[in-house]
């Protein structure tokens, strides 16, 4: 106890309670969660290598190597395969996870303070405006209008007991993974397994298709609507007609994040229960013994590793047709990403008070600013590929897309730690902190004495 609480008057402990619950909740200083802030620096610059491909060439291309509008030759295939073992899904995975882990820990402090679930709520009304401008002006493939949505439902079950949202949340999981991976079997079935033709001898007794190309045009759908949407966005894009993109995106698109929802919903709110229970059990606070922590880490990486390898291999073999990427993408993988996310979340929360280094350093400065460094990474695609700046858009390799991924993360790297050397914040933390609060908070770092 020092001078100045025992000489503190009663009068005076009751406010300073009342300032302490009226205060906002930190985002900086020597309290922040070092293990967080590695960890998704890790994740931003994984979800840039996951999406670098759908920013340069068609969105169809993020998953089906035909959907690129330049060559994809052996070399190409194989980074496929390799991309799909170590990047997709996963990184989406693990920064969702972090995402309720980060909820619980706002959560926490909030309550601390006399706050609570109404402010959370506030904060992700403005995640969702926020993602919103990045969907309709931006690009498309954002995911902060699923966290916004997904969020405010896992706020129903913050107030659950861990081991209960560990539970229900590996068990939606798993169920979601299921009815996926039942989905894009049949299709797969369907189009590519001989099924078509089962289903036009059935059809030919029972008065429907008999021919199996008429049973094929009925489930095309996914594949047609994919190519389609290219032939209308590329030019858009390529010759720099923006305000055309937009008008787009706005007329045609408009409902795909509510959809979204609906689809990656299986997926989003489990995980976000698993990370808030992760969060809750220590794995980020060095509660569990770091020697079992890192023996499961291990173990689940190395599961998600051979088992995504095992279909990514398959895949290789169907030619990396339409089907078989579709099952193995939203089927048979999303059971092998679990422990692999799991895994990975585990190990890198080991790492991150540990990389202190100048590359660690750089990397939590990067997971420090991940919302503005997420956005960011889209503007500056934008301005990469779109035909008003740079107009790469659908003229780069897969390889040559990897040079750019690389190039930004440079960048993501440097601007961080610089930023964060002169600010408290990153630029849209601090903005994102500032209408959640309704008030102006001071950005600058104060003139150490």
């Amino acid at each position: 106890m020092t001078d100045a609480t025992m000489a503190a008057t009663p009068d005076q402990g009751v406010a300073q309670k009342a300032a302490a619950k009226a205060a906002p909740i930190s985002a900086s200083g020597g309290n922040r969660l070092l293990s967080l802030d590695f960890t998704r620096g890790i994740a931003v610059m994984g979800i840039l290598a996951a999406n670098i491909v759908a920013f340069g060439q068609p969105m169809i291309a993020y998953m089906w190597p035909e959907g690129f509008m330049t060559p994809h030759g052996e070399t190409s295939n194989w980074m496929w395969v390799a991309q799909f073992v170590l990047v997709d899904g996963k990184m989406r995975g693990l920064f969702t996870l972090l995402f309720g882990a980060g909820m619980i820990l706002f959560l926490d402090k909030a309550w601390e303070r006399g706050q609570g679930r109404g402010l959370q709520f506030r904060r992700l009304l403005w995640l969702l405006a926020f993602g919103a401008i990045h969907f309709f002006f931006i690009w498309r493939g954002d995911i902060l209008m699923l966290y916004a949505m997904c969020g405010m439902v896992s706020l129903l079950f913050v107030k659950w007991r861990p081991r209960t949202q560990l539970g229900v949340g590996i068990t939606f999981y798993v169920v979601g993974a299921a009815i996926m991976t039942a989905m894009s079997t049949f299709f797969y079935w369907v189009m590519e397994a001989g099924g078509a033709k089962a289903m036009a001898a059935s059809g030919a007794q029972s008065g429907g298709p008999s021919d199996p190309e008429q049973v094929r045009a009925q489930f095309e759908v996914m594949k047609t609507q994919g190519l389609d949407m290219a032939q209308v966005e590329t030019p858009l894009i390529q010759s720099g007609d923006y305000l055309g993109w937009v008008q787009y995106n706005l007329s045609e698109h408009w409902s795909e994040p509510f959809t979204n929802i609906m689809i990656f919903g299986f997926e989003t709110i489990p995980l976000i229960l698993i990370g808030m229970a992760l969060y809750r059990f220590g794995l980020f606070d060095g509660r569990i013994s770091a020697k079992k922590q890192a023996i499961w880490g291990a173990i689940g990486v190395a599961v998600g590793v051979a088992g995504s390898l095992a279909i990514g291999l398959w895949t290789l073999e169907q030619d990396l047709s339409f089907y078989a990427t579709f099952l193995s993408f939203v089927g048979t993988s999303t059971f092998v990403r679990l422990p692999f996310v799991i895994g990975l979340a585990a190990l890198l929360a080991l790492i991150g008070p540990r990389a202190t280094g100048w590359l660690g350093s750089r990397v939590s400065a990067a997971g420090r600013m991940a919302f503005s460094n997420y956005l960011g990474t889209s503007i500056l695609m934008l301005f990469v590929f779109h035909g008003f700046a740079l107009g790469l858009y659908g003229e780069l390799t897969r390889p040559q897309l990897y040079i750019v991924m690389v190039v930004a993360w440079i960048i993501m790297l440097a601007w961080s730690k610089a930023w964060l050397s002169v600010f408290r914040f990153g630029p849209l933390e601090w903005l994102w902190r500032c209408l959640t609060y309704g008030k102006l908070f001071p950005i600058r770092r104060q003139p150490e004495a």
